[in-house]
């Protein structure tokens, strides 16, 4: 949920392990709702089908999964979600950008700027780093279980209409135009393809290296600070983490 620069490479090794289940859920039934809301409940709606993929992959319940469709469609509490994008800069001028889903705008936006004036960046206006990214579909499929050669998914995946692959030891991402995102997912699976994770969201024009490990670990606190928000959906930055610091920890 990062943008893919090489700061998604760190996330991927870290693991799925030690995010907070009991967040992650409450994140994913959020977007459910919405996207139920949105929809009317129609499981055919794309939005709700990412929704939903994203929930199985992270191994919600299927009863989860339909109380939140159902909770959406029917508006049974009657809680109003916004969805906003706040942009901001994180330390060494690295462009941040954040979606958030909410039910106080005012709480929410109090709460990332403390975090980002915490941890050493500035939450700029609406329209100050936004132009350095575009919307792009992002399908993250990881290498393990992969029955294709590396050569043989690129071909199937740009032939289907993907616009670029992103690689590491762990993972492929597949790049999309927004409207060819399902397309390209019906291609994917087809090949039975495991997608790990669907987002349409901020994708950087070009990154920003940082090559000083004291300064890419401020970076990276603040990203993860974003991310553990209750009310984050996704963080997206053009942080690409310098070569040289490939083996550092952070």
């Amino acid at each position: 949920m990062s943008g893919h620069s090489k700061w998604a490479n760190i996330k991927h090794k870290k693991g799925k392990a030690d995010a907070h289940k009991g967040k992650m859920f409450t994140k994913l039934g959020r977007e459910l709702v919405v996207a139920s809301r949105a929809s009317g409940g129609d499981v055919n709606d794309y939005r709700l089908k990412i929704a939903i993929e994203n929930a199985k992959a992270e191994n919600v319940p299927n009863e989860n999964i339909q109380r939140a469709i159902l909770k959406g469609s029917g508006g049974a509490d009657g809680t109003t979600y916004e969805e906003l994008r706040y942009e901001g800069y994180a330390p060494g001028g690295v462009a941040v950008m954040i979606d958030i889903l909410t039910d106080n705008r005012n709480r929410t936006a109090g709460e990332v700027r403390y975090i980002f004036s915490k941890n050493g960046g500035n939450m700029g206006e609406t329209g100050s780093v936004g132009w350095m990214f575009e919307e792009k579909g992002q399908l993250t499929v990881l290498r393990e279980g992969m029955k294709l050669t590396e050569d043989d998914f690129m071909m199937m995946a740009l032939e289907a209409g993907a616009e670029d692959l992103e690689t590491d030891e762990d993972s492929f991402v597949v790049f999309t135009a927004p409207d060819d995102m399902e397309q390209v997912t019906k291609a994917l699976m087809e090949q039975k393809v495991a997608i790990s994770e669907s987002v349409v969201g901020p994708t950087p024009k070009n990154t920003t290296e940082i090559a000083d490990a004291d300064q890419a670990r401020k970076i990276v606190r603040l990203l993860e600070a974003l991310e553990s928000h209750e009310d984050s959906q996704g963080v997206y930055s053009n942080f690409e983490l310098a070569d040289a610091l490939a083996d550092e920890e952070f």
